[in-house]
């Protein structure tokens, strides 16, 4: 599943030293394969970066800022919605929707807290299959064909 958002709008006379610039920035989160990234006429190479390393980047300008800014974004919805359900493929299981949200937040989930949120959320079906996970199998998950994202009353703290 694609996901596309409006970011934010960046403006100033101090972003490009040329001079006035300004920028309205997305983010989109879709899958990594498949995807053949193609450097344009003005760069050299064009590659995919974790996220810890892609922030300690120096970027252009103020492209730094801008990707914190989309960073802090994702994190925030990750934690208030259903948003990370697309980060996944077709089929998942729990503990790979646990560990994606591990991965976007940098900090562990309680498992407990987490499986019953995601449940309750009732934007889940399990295809009837089971995966191995660890010591045990782990239920295999798709999201229902008419859910959309989920927002959560509350947010999770653990």
């Amino acid at each position: 599943m694609l996901y596309l958002e409006q970011l934010q709008t960046f403006g100033s006379r101090t972003r490009d030293p040329r001079k006035w610039a300004a920028s309205v920035a997305y983010f989109a989160l879709i899958p990594s394969e498949g995807v053949e990234l193609v450097a344009g006429p003005r760069v050299e190479s064009v590659q995919w970066w974790p996220i810890d390393e892609a922030m300690s980047l120096h970027l252009a300008f103020d492209h730094n800022a801008i990707l914190a800014a989309a960073l802090d974004r994702v994190r925030a919805k990750v934690e208030y919605t259903s948003l990370a359900v697309s980060l996944l493929p077709e089929t998942f299981t729990l503990p790979e929707l646990q560990r994606i949200h591990e991965i976007v937040l940098g900090r562990v989930r309680d498992k407990s807290a987490f499986r019953t949120r995601m449940l309750a959320a009732d934007i889940l079906e399990p295809t009837g299959e089971t995966r191995a996970s660890g010591k045990r199998r782990a239920v295999v998950y798709r999201r229902k064909p008419q859910a959309e994202h989920v927002i959560f009353p509350r947010m999770f703290y653990a």
